[in-house]
């Protein structure tokens, strides 16, 4: 299946689920990835996200929705599939969204984001998911040819506080000037009200991760609710 832009308006007001272990944790394997994705999409959930090339492969065969795809490559600064090298690479593992730091700081292989974007559409069928942190990415992105704009690094660049909750204020100003892109709501979604909001400040669609996804940070949430 090649998704084509056309084909992004199945995904409008739809749930996206990401599914992502971190290292050291038992679920930090390939063939889990696949199966919880499997259990979202029993779920209702529209497409996926996973990182990593082994995730990406197992989580095709696993499920029939979209498959968004990501490279974590570091801790700092640009990680988020950081290079064309990584883009391609999670192309080739069968993404058929590759999502990458959509922000405006320097790129580790010194392409420039539009660089790596067009190279990522010349060399592959995949879309291009670009994670922003803040309203001049979303704007730079779409002028530099992403398919896709998400609110995912907002909090984490420097250029916006961290909310509580997810960034709706930015929703809002970059639903508001109709940039003509898809814009995925990503980032601190952790209840169905958040979600419910974040449709309602104007997201093309919501990705929900942690608070489906990661059995740790959910026990965690209910002891210290219980013992807080």
């Amino acid at each position: 299946m090649i998704l084509t832009p056309e084909g992004l308006e199945a995904l409008r007001s739809q749930l996206i689920v990401s599914c992502q272990a971190y290292p050291g944790e038992p679920m930090r394997d390939p063939r889990t990835t696949g199966q919880v994705a499997a259990s979202a999409v029993i779920g209702g959930a529209a497409a996926i996200r996973v990182q990593g090339l082994s995730d990406v492969q197992f989580t095709r065969t696993a499920v029939e929705v979209p498959v968004i795809g990501l490279w974590k490559d570091g801790h700092d600064g640009v990680f988020i599939t950081p290079t064309l090298r990584h883009a391609l690479a999670v192309a080739n593992a069968g993404a058929h969204i590759v999502a990458i730091d959509g922000t405006r700081r320097a790129r580790p292989d010194g392409l420039s984001f539009k660089q790596t974007v067009e190279g990522i559409h010349a060399g592959s069928h995949a879309l291009v998911m670009a994670d922003c942190g803040s309203y001049a990415d979303a704007v730079a992105a779409v002028e530099a040819g992403a398919d896709l704009i998400g609110t995912t690094l907002s909090g984490y660049t420097g250029e916006r506080p961290k909310t509580d909750g997810p960034d709706l204020e930015l929703l809002a100003e970059i639903a508001g000037a109709e940039l003509g892109k898809p814009l995925i709501a990503e980032g601190r979604i952790h209840t169905p009200a958040h979600a419910r909001q974040a449709l309602d400040a104007g997201a093309f669609a919501v990705v929900v991760g942690t608070a489906i996804t990661h059995p740790a940070s959910i026990t965690g949430w209910f002891k210290g609710a219980m013992h807080g």
